[in-house]
């Protein structure tokens, strides 16, 4: 077998988020909401398929291998605020209608924590991110990387 008859490995990438919940949400009126805000704000699709009630809730986000993986626990996951899980998006524009539509949501319902827009310049990469959660123990964090060389020009 030649070296071009070997398929190009994939590298691992990351695929999933588990967290374990109490298991009364996982079922009636609270899964509902994680559903209802989860696929508003962030798009994601409620995989019904998968739910078991009480044990098991699962959210496919924005490919076909990445998914958040609620499970009920009697003792479920806590930790503090700033933990978190994160998405990239491909524009700043992407970014702030993902903000719109949590900030859209914390006006009807005020258990939405935002921490918002703030941008951290690296030099050639500048990350412009926002922290958003909903009942669950950690926060979605929302990023744009500005690139300065591909948009940079050479001079003339």
């Amino acid at each position: 077998m030649s070296s071009t008859d070997t398929p190009k490995r994939r590298p691992p990438h990351f695929n999933h988020v588990a967290m374990s919940l109490d298991p009364a949400m996982l079922d009636g009126a609270v899964k509902e909401q994680l559903i209802g805000f989860y696929s508003d704000v962030f798009g994601w699709n409620h995989l019904e398929m998968m739910d078991i009630a009480g044990k098991r809730l699962v959210f496919h986000t924005y490919s076909l291998e990445q998914f958040v993986f609620l499970h009920g626990e009697a003792d479920p996951m806590r930790c503090p605020r700033m933990d978190h899980y994160g998405f990239s998006v491909g524009t700043e524009g992407e970014l702030d209608e993902i903000l719109a539509a949590a900030k859209s949501y914390q006006v009807r319902d005020d258990r939405v924590d935002i921490i918002d827009k703030h941008r951290d310049d690296h030099g050639p990469i500048k990350i412009t991110s926002c922290y958003i959660g909903f009942l669950l123990p950690m926060m979605v964090e929302i990023q744009w990387w500005d690139k300065a060389w591909l948009h940079d020009s050479p001079a003339a």
